[in-house]
This record gives C-alpha cells, structure tokens and sequence, in this order.
C-alpha cells in the first residue's frame, strides 16, 4: 500500500497499489508527472538566428519545479543549455544589439536579481541587489538601461499609537498588524503587507537600480521604451479611487527624471503599451469599462505627436469578436497578436489598414495539469518562436523562418515515447436547455474498445470566462490510463467564442444552464454507445469547483463528486476572498446585503437539501481565492444531512492546489482514489 496523500491530510479511504502496477508501466502513471518538462518563454535574438527559451521541469527531490535557460538556432542544428543547474533562471530578454541577454535568477540565494550574461564570452554579472523580485524587465534601444518593476514597502500608518517601552530581554506576543486597505491580501502571498509597485532602472553595467516612478498607486505590466530611450510608456491606475477600479487603466510616460505625464483617458482599461521601432506609433490593448463579467480587448494603434501625445486612434480588431493578447511589433508596418480561438491559441498579424492573417495555428500544452488553452511566442525580423504541443505531448519550442516551420525541441520523448497515451476526441452538441451549440473533448482510455461501454468523469474548467481545448493534461491523461473517458467542454461563458457567448453566464453562474451544457454533453456520449449511464462522476476545480458543487444540488446522476476549491456561499465569497472587489461591480447587481436572494441563488450551498452524491472536498488551507471556509460550509452542511463526505485539505497550498509536482499527483489520486470507491 502507498500514501500519496501526506501533504493532503488523514482521508477515510486508501489508494492501493497492487501487482497490476507492474503491467500499467506502459500506462501514464502518477510518479511520470516528475519527469514531464515544458517549453516557454521563447525570445528570438534581434537577427533572427537563435532563440532562449525557458525549459521547465520538476525536480522529485525538492518537489519543484525548475526553470533554466536554453538556447537554439533557428536551423534546429545546435541546442543546449544556457543557463542551467539547480537553481532558477527565468525571463531571457536579449540586449538591442543581440551581444547581450538580461535574465532573473536565485542563483546567488534569497530574493531574485537581474543579470545580464555576455552572449560571445558567457561571462555574467549580477546587476542589482534589491529587496524584491524583479519583473517586466525592459532594455532601453540604446543598450544602456534595463526597466523593471519592484514591489516597494510603504510607511503608512493609519494612525499614532503609543506602546510602553519592553523591558530588555522580555519576549512579548509580536506586534499588530494593520490593515488599511480595501484589497488587503492576495491567493500566494496571504495578508498584504503596505506595499506598491514602481517602476525602476538600471545601468546595463551595473550599480544602483533608481526608482522612477512615485505615489501610493501600483504601476504593474509590460514596459516599452521610446524609441530615443528618453521614457517609458506603462500602464496603471492613477486615480485616488484605484482600490474600487478594478477595471480601469490608462497609458502613461515616465522620464528618466521621474516626470510621469498621462496619455490616455478613456474609460476603461488600456494596457500593453508596446512603441513602433521608429518611435512613431504606440500600439496598445483596449477594453471599455462596461460592469459586466467579460469585455473583449481590441488592439489599438495610434500616431504619437511631436508633444507626446496620441493622435489619429484607431481599433484595428474592431471586426474580431475576441480578446487580443501579446502584441509585438513586426517592423514599422504590422502587429502580431495572439488570441484563443474555439479552445486553441494562435498567432495573427494585422497592417496598420487592418488587414489581418492568421500566422501560426495550434499554440498550446504549456498547462501541465489540466488541458487549458495557452502558448506564447515571440517574434524578431522574419522569424516567430512559439510553444506548440499535441494531445499527447506538453509544449515544445517551434520556429516559423520565412516560409518554414522547424520544431526545434522534443523534451518529453525519452518519457512519453513508451507511453500508451488516451486520444482525444472533438464532440458538437446542443445544450438541451435552449440548443446553444457547444464544442466538447472526450479522451477514450488506452485499449479503447468501440464495442464497450466505459464509466465517464465529467471535468469542468474553472474561470468561468476560460477555456479547454484538444491540449495534454497530466490530470485526465491519468483519469484516462485507469480506464475512464474523461469528458469536458467549453460551456457558455467560456472565452475563445465570442463576447456574446462568453456573457451568456451574465449574472447566471452558476445556474441550470451551464449544467444543461455538461449533461446534454454526457448524453451525446450515452447516446453514441461510448459511456455507461450507470457510472458517471463528476469533478471540477474552481468555478468547476462550484458549477460540480451546483450540479449535484440538481441531479442524482453521478455516483460520485470531487469538488476541488468551490465556492460554496457567494455571500460570504465575495466578503472573505481576495477578488470580491472585481466580482461585486462586474458579476453581481449590487452589494451582497443588497440582494441577498440573488446571491444564494447563484450559491450551491442553497441546492445542499437535494445533495444525495458522495462528495469529496479539497481546497488549499492557504487558499485566498475561494477560501477554505467556503468549503468547510459545504462540509459541515453535508454532514449534518449524514451525505458521505470527506474534506481534504492541504496544507500550505493557495488557489492553485497543483502547483507541486506532489500537490497535482495528490490532487489527482485523491479523485480517482474517490471515485474507485464508488464504481
């Protein structure tokens, strides 16, 4: 017998192994999560003729996972590492001329620095010693500055308190603690202590990193330099109101003497500055300041004047019903942007007349876990590097140069290649509740026998405004590899469909709808002759966490529920977690008090005297999203109505309960460990 549950606590059902493991080795196993490794962050050199990315993988012994630094020619003929070894090395940013990179590490030990590492020697240096990580790292074209952002600690006191004075060597209970703020934690990072975030540089050399920005505001997201080196356009909230703007951003300059001057206005949110080569116009990201759930954001394009100011503004994605991410420029003349389209990623280029073309199709698989749309790419002179996987493969590096495509890495075939992997099946239905058309995956377990029925586990995806798609996950490969179909699909709301359909949760999540889409889904499957009726199970984490939890309030079909990090009581929610700010104006009427029968409809607890399905409970006992007390509600509720319930939590874990290599493998065989005990 194994224990995979350490880090999960004491449950009231084991997971044993037996002499079948043995014939499973050429099944995906959960010790295989520790070998699988991922692509990302490519960034191609200013010619076009190599690319760093950062190669992730996780290390059993530390229970971590790792990001070093390698490099690769566009021709596929020289990879190998870079920056490597125990420690992390992330975020490689190439110098304007290519001779340099810029890079992040916790080599040295304690907080993360800049360093910079000479491409034609390999010697390094380290650039700062600041108190905080570094992020948003940006070369000046000149060569000689970097920009980045830091945290900054902030002296404010609300208000005086005198203390008497400690004896010396009296230990007393530690001070108290202060809080000031409207947003005063954060899911990772617990209670906030006073802080804001600025921006700052550094020479390229080296020496004293100088604040530039001022103010009890965050000036978080990309920096982009003028062409002549002598500012930095950013994005923030500069608004005394900030705390309660949660969807409101303008575009600023900052100069090299800390002179910040305003550029943009409109309501809403506009970020991603990103400045033309030439310096002649700034291409940045839009999204108005509508209070509801989802808004598309459309890039822009705009002249900049000899005053600085924005002139001849024009949306160039007005006719992409979508939400455009990641722009770069290509020349003076085009921008790149990437976007999700129907659950898959890819790459497009728009003229400044906005004429648009698809580049690259098919991004994706750099989400381990669980099969989420995703990728990224970068972009220099001809050449675009892109993170790429497949059904059965995480993400590798891939080039487009000119006309041809090269994938340059093959990172997980020494593991996957003697792997019998589920395949992955598209399936198109109509929601039995209005017949909206939904797009849905089902992965059939290795061996799959087309005359056979299988048991099915219906796995929703959180957000709700994200999507799945067609990509490798750890998780339901595993589900798969022990003989389940796993089902999942992009329900109403999910992004990558449209704004229309991504607002069709408006003040409706989680309802009878999107549990309409599910089921009607799983009857698809019992219909096609691929699923047993008898043995449904349901799972979710998240806002699939709370559309599970909904979901068994409303049926008795599943045998068995795992109901990952839910919300459980919206009015509670919203007053307890770290984004009752944003979810308050833009998903709900009004304030909690104010429309109480509206929240505890939406709330599964409300559903809780229909619950008849076992249920298994696990959230993170640092949770800060969807706290842990939501699910101790669902618990004790269960309980108290004797429904067979275990609460699983885990220790020291935020939101994300898979982020260790240790959580996910535990996240999932406590699933499947559950759900065995009910076939």
């Amino acid at each position: 017998m194994r224990t995979l549950g350490a880090a999960f606590g004491v449950a009231t059902f084991t997971i044993v192994a037996t002499a079948e493991d043995d014939n499973k080795a050429h099944l995906f196993q959960s010790e295989d999560i520790f070998g699988l490794e991922v692509a990302t962050g490519p960034q191609v050199s200013p010619d076009g003729e190599d690319v760093v990315y950062v190669r992730r993988s996780n290390d059993i012994m530390t229970d971590r996972t790792r990001s070093n630094i390698w490099i690769a020619d566009v021709d596929g003929d020289d990879h190998r590492p870079l920056l490597s070894g125990k420690k992390n090395f992330t975020s490689p940013r190439w110098s304007p001329d290519g001779s340099k990179i810029a890079y992040v590490s916790n080599v040295e030990g304690g907080t993360s620095q800049i360093y910079v590492r000479w491409m034609d020697t390999g010697q390094t240096a380290l650039l700062t010693n600041v108190q905080s990580g570094p992020s948003n790292m940006a070369w000046s074209p000149d060569g000689k500055h970097i920009a980045f952002t830091m945290s900054v600690p902030s002296k404010e006191k609300p208000f005086s308190v005198k203390m008497p004075k400690k004896p010396k060597g009296a230990k007393w209970s530690p001070d108290f603690k202060y809080i000031t703020k409207a947003r005063y934690q954060a899911d990772g990072r617990g209670i906030l202590d006073p802080a804001y975030t600025h921006i700052f540089i550094v020479d390229a050399e080296g020496g004293i990193a100088r604040q530039l920005t001022s103010g009890n505001y965050h000036h978080r997201g990309s920096l982009s330099w003028a062409a002549d080196s002598s500012k930095i356009y950013f994005s923030a909230n500069r608004s005394d109101n900030w705390e309660y703007e949660s969807r409101e951003a303008d575009i600023f300059t900052v100069d090299l003497a800390g002179v910040i001057t305003q550029i943009t206005d409109a309501s809403g949110a506009e970020t991603g500055p990103k400045v033309s080569p030439d310096g002649s116009r700034l291409a940045y990201l839009k999204r108005d300041g509508e209070k509801l759930a989802y808004r598309n954001r459309f890039l822009h394009v705009a002249d900049i004047g000899e005053d600085g100011s924005l002139d001849n503004d024009r949306n160039l994605s007005a006719d992409i019903d979508n939400s455009l991410s990641n722009i770069i420029w290509d020349g003076n003349r085009a921008v790149y942007y990437q976007q999700t389209v129907r659950g898959v990623t890819e790459v497009g280029r728009v003229t400044l007349s906005g004429k648009h073309e698809q580049t690259i199709g098919g991004l994706g698989s750099v989400s381990l876990g669980r099969p989420y749309a995703s990728g990224t790419y970068h972009a220099a002179g001809d050449t675009i590097a892109f993170t790429k996987g497949r059904h059965d493969r995480p993400a590798d590096l891939h080039v487009l140069s000119g006309r041809n495509k090269r994938q340059l890495t093959r990172l997980n075939e020494d593991l996957l290649e003697h792997k019998t992997l589920g395949d992955i099946h598209e399936v198109i239905y109509n929601s039995s509740i209005d017949g909206e058309e939904i797009q849905g995956w089902y992965i059939t377990p290795p061996g799959y026998d087309p005359s056979k029925t299988y048991p099915l586990i219906l796995e929703i995806h959180g957000g709700p405004h994200l999507s799945y798609g067609p990509h490798f996950s750890a998780e339901l490969q595993r589900m798969a590899a022990e003989g389940y179909v796993v089902f999942y699909d992009n329900h109403r709301g999910s992004t990558g469909y449209g704004e229309r359909f991504a607002l069709l949760l408006q003040g409706k999540y989680s309802s009878e709808y999107d549990f309409a889409d599910h089921m009607s889904g799983i009857d698809a499957l019992i219909e096609k002759g691929i699923v047993d009726p008898e043995k449904l199970y349901i799972t979710g984490g998240s806002a699939g966490g709370i559309a599970s939890a909904y979901a068994i309030g409303l049926t008795d079909r599943f045998k068995a529920a795992v109901v990952a990090k839910p919300v459980i009581n919206w009015l509670s929610k919203v007053l307890t977690a770290d984004s009752g700010l944003g979810q308050i104006p833009n998903q709900f009427p009004g304030m909690p008090w104010e429309h109480v029968e509206h929240y505890w409809k939406r709330s599964p607890l409300s559903l809780v005297g229909n619950v008849t399905t076992p249920t298994l409970l696990i959230t993170g006992e640092e949770d800060k999203r969807t706290p842990i007390s939501e699910t101790e509600q669902f618990y004790q509720a269960l309980k108290l109505r004797k429904i067979d319930t275990v609460m699983v939590r885990v220790p020291g874990s935020p939101h994300g309960i898979a982020g260790r290599p240790s959580r996910l493998i535990g996240k999932v065989e406590n699933i499947l460990g559950w759900f065995k005990k009910y076939e």
